[in-house]
């Protein structure tokens, strides 16, 4: 089957599925790619490429799910270009399928640069932002609450980047671009983050793993 067969049924799928319209209010419709070759670890839908290409044509948002492509690759590099030509768009942060099967979501380089492209743009306001917690070679509570608590951490370290990044950048000034964002690096967020928490009543720290261990042997161990 040649891949333009492949992809003339694809559409006219899809075509059927939106023929319905629906009211944005409740529902938006989105399409999700994934790393598209022979042998990839999981069943694969269609190409970043299709999805780009459809979601552009007929004005849907464009799923971006960080664990749906090449290692090398990070949503950051997308999310600017893609924003261009759709509505909205969709994130999916996770990490990708490797050895350990793990997505639990880490404060990364690639998280940060995700987060830090949202704020920088001003895509907040055009950006649904989903999170994927499954591990199951540890506590499914703790992999929800890390992976919650990285995406807000990462997320408040955008927001306190000095607005001066940005201005320096719209300027050429990449001097003082450099300057600023080294400075950063330093900045006092820990005890931001804990004030946070604590203004949202939630527990400061690692203070959670002991509810966590406490729900664990109270609740969890008598499903079993």
């Amino acid at each position: 089957m040649t891949a333009r067969v492949r992809a003339n049924g694809w559409r006219r799928r899809w075509t059927r599925l939106f023929a319905e319209e629906l009211d944005p209010a409740h529902n938006l419709d989105a399409v999700e790619s994934k790393l598209f070759g022979i042998g990839s670890e999981s069943y694969v839908v269609g190409s970043f490429e299709f999805y780009l290409g459809y979601a552009i044509q007929r004005q849907k948002l464009l799923c971006l799910d960080s664990g749906h492509f090449h290692p090398t690759e990070t949503l950051a590099d997308k999310i600017s270009s893609v924003l261009r030509c759709v509505p909205e768009l969709l994130l999916h942060v996770s990490r990708g399928v490797r050895w350990d099967n793990n997505h639990v979501i880490l404060l990364d380089d690639a998280l940060r640069a995700t987060m830090e492209e949202l704020v920088r743009g001003d895509y907040l306001a055009r950006t649904h932002i989903g999170l994927d917690y499954f591990d199951a070679s540890i506590n499914r509570i703790a992999a929800w609450v890390i992976g919650m608590r990285n995406a807000g951490k990462a997320l408040l370290l955008a927001l306190l980047e000095p607005p001066g990044v940005v201005q320096a950048e719209a300027a050429g000034d990449l001097t003082a671009r450099l300057a600023l964002l080294e400075e950063t690096r330093t900045l006092p967020f820990g005890a931001v983050w804990d004030e946070f928490c604590r203004r949202q009543n939630v527990p400061v720290g690692t203070d959670w793993v002991r509810e966590m261990k406490t729900y664990e042997k109270d609740v969890l161990a008598a499903r079993r």
